[in-house]
């Protein structure tokens, strides 16, 4: 019986402490477009916009595997500003497409769009669009 509760207690703290990482990473994500572009041209950022939906599997996905990696979130807010917009909850400005989601847009500090694709990215395309983003940049 002790075994079953010290298995019972090692999944709570699991739990727990997956639990606790998940919503740090959250804590990074802004979910108010206008509030993102005040706060990159203050840390001189560019932004990471998401967009996506609540009932979509491949955003599910994308937020559960790819964004779940320390080392995929820690490269992104190195240098963005991270904005996360569902179509079902947030306000999109009308100049991005919230269809066809995820949908995945990166922005200088004055607004323009320098890099925008869709889909579900596994790691080793996230690492591929944030290249792709860095030299549409230039």
């Amino acid at each position: 019986m002790s075994i079953y509760k010290l298995s019972l207690l090692q999944l709570l703290t699991i739990f727990t402490l997956f639990t606790l990482t998940l919503h740090a990473s959250e804590d990074q994500w802004l979910h108010d477009y206008d509030e993102a572009v005040e706060l990159a041209k203050k840390e001189n950022k560019d932004i990471y916009l998401f967009i996506g939906a609540d009932v979509c599997h491949f955003c599910k996905k994308y937020k559960e595997t790819t964004l779940s990696n320390k080392a995929a979130i820690e490269r992104l807010t190195k240098d963005y500003i991270l904005v996360y917009l569902s179509r079902d909850q947030h306000l999109i400005p009308d100049h991005f497409e919230q269809y066809g989601v995820p949908r995945h847009y990166f922005i200088d500090a004055n607004e323009k769009v320098f890099y925008d694709t869709r889909g579900l990215l596994e790691l080793a395309g996230f690492y591929t669009m944030l290249d792709e983003a860095e030299l549409s940049k230039e």
